[in-house]
């Protein structure tokens, strides 16, 4: 029987998949990796019986182990988009040479294009199955190579220029993307407008009528404004020459207010942002997992426009019996939906509709509100247009022309769905009539000054970044939460993006050097090219060449003319010798090195100007002033918090490894010197219980709550609480080959029999010892470094041991 592999882009659909397709038949295991599993099952495919194997990869492929057992064909249900269309090609590089090869002009790589995780969709992908689109995965190839290239040699650059300078610069990495500084462009733009505006004065006539009992009505002046108040003062004595406001005309007018498209990713991520108060990424995040869960369709679409042969009467009806918009849905069936507007048909996917009934309950907080959303605008979509009426009376008082005018709901339409977009209700217009007359209440000239535009809100950035083609559907909130986590921007409230100091320096250096670097026309432009990749019209090397061609001169040219911005910072932050406190002596020159907080974090000792690196997230202080045996260097003690771990370091070793077996930042728990008391030979005790490259060290520093951490993963175990000393003693455990620990323990709280105090023995193998240990996960805010010294490689106990961490979980 051959074997037909098909292979989904996660997990969650690899499951769905086949449980759709296997009729709920299959049979599952975890696959070789442990997080993707595989589903099983028989079935036909191409008029023969087969057996199908469902699996997925995780992404993008980063690694292969794809053990060659050998298939007969294969079923790619990546994404159906162009990053989709690269993974398909990765998947095909991981298996096509140890495929079974076909016979003749056999076809056997097949690509299933569907929308949407429902029994439909997925059957009428299998069963119109297609080919991989080569060009939609060469464009993507390029524009992976460009930005990787472009934005490690810029990054790189910049980063390394600029830290070592300023103190108080607060960002460990100063990054530059095609498109992320293009993005932080336009918010530099709107800062750069509000910092430059200058408020102007202006006056306008406010005028107030009434007729009879009537309440007054607020009258709009038609000439609007004037920056002149004598000529403001000269039209107000104008109006109040008379005492009566003639009624020049009354107009009523029927207007409409459009329902609106159907929805697409960007439109969707502009209004989870400015009405849901949900940033892109986390948007994205949820629409991904109700599309997995099946709720949705594929969450990422430039379409606004449904096909010719949608099911709009089907997806419409799953809403009917639904609480919140039932009764809508029925009226709209039982009188017959509207033809949606026309949009504009991309050629990707169908818009981003329901494709089952939900309630909060299955979704969560967020879940539902973006699904509510998206419901609502689909009802809107199929609903009539919301009718109005419109009446405006115009008034004459004193030979100058007024007018006010007010609005009359006909019908809701679309708004009966979407009612934060219905017509505000109003105070009904008086009944009047070309010639009937209003007695003048007030008139009056009132001073006023324009206001400068407010900072861009991410609905308006992502408005921006399509406009000019910086991003794509896909990429934009990638692009967004980047410049938010690069502290180039803040995230104020109402979802407003404030440039920070480093922000603003940036993008006004990359004017000062090549505005092209900032401005979105070199980006657009080459969108437009990749585009062109992705249809088959253009040729991927050319492109690629083409592109990293001007960039490579733009990059010189920059490096070239660096000091241009470094003038700016020069003025924006304190030179890197004015910053920081006193905290540690020099080996060099014995003064004292200060603590510089601002990320990176860092000592620098500004007699020798040398700055040494220290470990990122998480607390420096000075470790009992003690030295460093080979440099002199005071040591300083890094610990993450109270639940955390703690070691010591020297800041000149972290930097400069002393020893061929150590790496750069490396602290004290993994040094290999012989014989110095804070190193890994004289602190480190045993293997680690959980990693196989870590070695548990004693924390002379936590007593009287003793602990050992692993120097690698984050494993702490707690021992020994109250004892009064905890020392590494120099002999080891005959059974395997830990180090025994020394213990001197409170008299008042000993677990040793007769009242005795002291006991030295294995951590892992002494019976005593065994019942006062606790292991424990460290409360960790970064990766531990690595290495390797003399007591890192006891064997382990293999009873003991398994026993010990047993006991632990």
């Amino acid at each position: 029987m051959r074997t037909v592999l098909m292979v989904a882009e996660k997990p969650s659909l690899a499951q769905s998949i086949s449980k759709i397709l296997s009729k709920g038949n299959c049979t599952s295991r975890k696959g070789l990796n442990g997080a993707c599993s595989v589903h099983e099952y028989t079935g036909s495919f191409q008029g023969q019986s087969v057996r199908f194997k469902m699996t997925s990869v995780c992404g993008h492929v980063m690694s292969l182990d794809f053990i060659g057992k050998g298939c007969d064909y294969v079923v790619l249900w990546l994404d159906c988009d162009k990053e989709g269309e690269n993974i398909c090609f990765e998947v095909l590089d991981a298996i096509q040479p140890v495929m079974n090869k076909s016979s003749g002009r056999e076809k056997s790589v097949y690509r299933a294009k569907f929308s949407s995780i429902t029994d439909t969709d997925i059957w009428n992908a299998m069963n119109r199955l297609g080919e991989p689109n080569r060009n939609e995965a060469l464009s993507v190839d390029a524009r992976q190579e460009l930005d990787l290239r472009i934005g490690c040699a810029f990054t790189r650059f910049q980063t390394k220029y600029f830290q070592g300078k300023y103190g108080n610069l607060d960002s460990s990495l100063i990054s530059f993307g095609p498109c992320q500084t293009p993005t932080l462009g336009f918010c530099v733009e709107r800062h750069d407008k509000i910092q430059s505006f200058k408020p102007e004065t202006y006056w306008v006539i406010q005028a107030k009528v009434f007729k009879g009992k009537e309440s007054p009505l607020t009258l709009d002046w038609n000439r609007v404004r004037v920056f002149d108040r004598e000529v403001g003062q000269m039209f107000v004595n104008l109006a109040k020459t008379s005492r009566e406001a003639q009624v020049e005309s009354v107009s009523k007018k029927e207007k409409a207010k459009q329902r609106p498209q159907a929805l697409n990713t960007v439109e969707m991520l502009r209004v989870a942002s400015s009405a849901l108060g949900m940033g892109p990424q986390h948007t994205m995040q949820i629409a991904e997992r109700l599309y997995t869960q099946g709720y949705i369709s594929y969450p990422r679409t430039e379409t606004t426009q449904y096909p010719e042969n949608f099911d709009l009467k089907g997806t419409l009806k799953q809403q009917a019996n639904s609480p919140f918009w039932a009764e809508e849905v029925k009226t709209l069936l039982s009188a017959g939906i509207n033809r949606p507007r026309k949009g504009t048909d991309a050629g990707d996917h169908p818009p981003i509709t329901p494709m089952r009934a939900a309630s909060e309950g299955e979704l969560g907080s967020d879940g539902w509100r973006l699904y509510e959303y998206i419901t609502r605008h689909f009802i809107a979509t199929v609903s009539q247009d919301c009718k109005y009426l419109q009446t405006t009376i115009d008034f004459n008082i004193g030979g100058e022309s007024f007018s006010c005018s007010g609005k009359t709901l006909i019908s809701p339409g679309y708004t009966a769905v979407m009612p934060w977009q219905g017509i505000p209700l109003e105070e009904a217009m008086p009944v009047c009539e070309r010639g009937d007359a209003f007695t003048v209440d007030e008139i009056k000239l009132v001073e006023k000054q324009t206001n400068p535009p407010d900072y861009l809100t991410e609905a308006e950035l992502i408005t921006l970044m399509e406009k000019h083609g910086i991003g794509t559907d896909a990429s934009i909130p990638v692009h967004i939460n980047n410049i938010c986590q690069r502290n180039y921007v803040t995230v104020e409230n109402g979802r407003k993006l404030k440039p920070t100091n480093l922000g603003i320096v940036l993008v006004h250096g990359y004017y000062k050097i090549d505005a092209e670097l900032v401005l979105p026309t070199i980006r657009s432009a080459v969108e437009k090219q990749l585009n062109l990749i992705a249809l088959g019209k253009a040729n991927f090397q050319q492109v690629l060449q083409h592109a990293l061609d001007i960039f490579k001169r733009k990059f010189h040219y920059f490096v070239d003319s660096i000091t241009s911005m470094d003038e700016l910072m020069e003025v924006s932050f304190s030179p890197i010798a004015a910053t920081g406190k006193p905290l540690s002596r020099c080996g060099k020159c014995h003064r004292f090195m200060k603590y510089i907080q601002a990320k990176p974090s860092r000592l620098h000792c500004s007699h020798c100007d040398e700055t040494y690196s220290l470990p990122q997230n998480g607390a420096i202080k000075l470790y009992k002033e003690l030295r460093c045996p080979l440099d002199d260097f005071e040591l300083v003690l890094w610990t993450s918090g109270a639940r955390g771990k703690s070691y010591p370091l020297c800041p000149y070793c972290f930097s400069n490894p002393p020893f061929r077996d150590m790496k750069k930042g490396m602290g004290c728990n993994e040094c290999t010197h012989p014989s110095c008391q804070h190193s890994l030979n004289s602190l480190g005790i045993g293997q680690c219980v959980e990693c196989d490259s870590g070695v548990l060290v004693l924390d002379p520093t936590s007593g009287p709550k003793w602990r050992m951490a692993c120097n690698k993963c984050n494993v702490v175990v707690h021992f020994f609480e109250h004892a009064h000393r905890v020392q590494v003693a120099q002999d080891s455990c005959d059974a395997c080959d830990a180090s025994l620990v020394a213990v001197d323990f409170n008299k008042t709280r000993s677990p040793l029999p007769a009242g005795e105090t002291q006991h030295t023995g294995c951590v892992f193998c002494d019976q005593i010892f065994q019942d006062l240990v606790e292991l424990k996960h460290a409360t960790m805010r970064h990766p531990m470094h690595r290495g390797r010294g003399r007591r890192g490689n006891p064997k382990k106990p293999k009873d003991k041991m398994a026993a010990l961490a047993a006991y632990f979980v």
